[in-house]
């Protein structure tokens, strides 16, 4: 009796689990239908349904490209000053010249003649400088004896004798610029550097009148070492420190990549580009890099402080404003405007006064999702990492 009396209960028991059970099961069934059928509902009803993701704030690290374009560390175009003609060439174009080095003979006929004259005049009045001095000095001593000579004579020749003097002063200024002139026969390199450009031949009339004036003999380039010129837009100068290091690549080395720190950053907006202009140095000993390539530059940026970050796929730009669109309430849908800062590979850097830490933001945002209507949002599924 005792043995049945357990199996009886033991029956008893599973059966009451298996009850709970089955109302625990129909219970859930009915929670999962009633979901569905909220569902259907609010798609029957047009209710979108939407993914969202909460807002917060972060620094943020970006990545600029920007076209640059490499030039001469320094580059001087040469003219001839004074009317002549070529007479000799000591370099020609690709020549690497020296500071000083003698790169260019003129000739000017008229230039010695002019030399000539201006000695024959320094020689004639330094005649008569010495022929009033001596005058002077005659008067003077006869004036020792009272009475023998007046002293406005003697105040006569005194002024002879200096107005003389400052004609041989002028005419050694003459001369001086004679050969100041004549100097400027010869051009020389006011640095070290590569000759890039010639355009005048041998015999060619050169000077400020003469044909083709308005190019130079030569221009030279200092191509040793170069400077790295960019543009940043207005929108990326808030986040420039002045000590980013770029990377860049240029198209006929599509392989090799180079490396620059800024070292000058012009400290205002170009008025017609609204851009703010940053040289960095490179140093080219090889000559591996020419003056005049394009680069395509890698500018690192980051933010000084913490800022709302979002999905670039949570913006929207529409004719009139850029926004995104926060759930409030009862699953209603807000547009908020905001503005674009600093953006990454998958993020956008977005500054509002509308906006706060926790704010669920649309994923996948459209202006189809209007202002004010009702959504159904869910939090948008987590990345999975994965491994190679």
């Amino acid at each position: 009796m005792k043995n049945l009396r357990s199996h009886i209960t033991t029956a008893v028991s599973l059966l009451s689990i298996a009850g709970v059970l089955s109302l625990s099961a129909c219970h859930s069934e009915k929670k999962e239908s009633a979901e569905q059928k909220n569902a259907e509902e609010q798609a029957e009803a047009g209710v979108p349904p939407v993914e969202t993701v909460v807002l917060g704030k972060s620094k943020m690290a970006s990545t600029l490209q920007v076209p640059g374009e490499l030039a001469p560390y320094q580059q001087v175009s040469l003219y001839a000053k004074i009317n002549s003609y070529v007479q000799k060439y000591l370099v020609d174009v690709g020549s690497e010249v020296h500071k000083g080095q003698l790169m260019l003979v003129l000739e000017a006929p008229e230039i010695n003649s002019q030399l000539a004259s201006a000695k024959a005049r320094v020689k004639q009045q330094e005649a008569v400088y010495l022929a009033s001095k001596a005058n002077y000095g005659r008067l003077v001593n006869t004036a020792k004896t009272p009475g023998t000579i007046a002293q406005n004579d003697i105040d006569l020749a005194n002024a002879r004798q200096s107005s003389d003097f400052a004609n041989v002063e002028a005419a050694k200024a003459g001369l001086q610029e004679v050969s100041t002139n004549l100097q400027y026969l010869q051009i020389r390199a006011p640095f070290d550097g590569v000759v890039s450009e010639r355009n005048a031949s041998m015999g060619a009339y050169v000077g400020p009148g003469g044909k083709g004036s308005d190019l130079p003999l030569f221009v030279v380039q200092q191509q040793k070492k170069l400077r790295l010129i960019i543009s940043v837009p207005e929108l990326s100068t808030g986040a420039l420190t002045g000590k980013e290091e770029v990377t860049f690549t240029v198209r006929a080395l599509p392989e090799q990549q180079f490396t620059a720190k800024v070292k000058r950053a012009a400290g205002a907006l170009d008025a017609r580009l609204r851009s703010e202009r940053l040289e960095m140095d490179v140093e080219n000993p090889k000559k591996v890099l020419l003056p005049g390539m394009y680069a395509e530059v890698n500018l690192p940026l980051k933010s000084k402080d913490s800022s709302f970050v979002v999905p670039k796929t949570a913006l929207v730009q529409s004719t009139e404003k850029l926004f995104v669109i926060r759930i409030v309430g009862d699953h209603k849908a807000e547009w908020v405007d905001v503005q674009k800062g600093l953006q990454s590979k998958d993020g956008v850097q977005v500054y509002s006064k509308d906006l706060k830490i926790g704010d669920k933001i649309i994923l996948s945002a459209t202006d189809e999702i209007r202002d004010g209507g009702t959504v159904s949002d869910k939090p948008a599924a987590k990345k999975e990492e994965t491994t190679d």
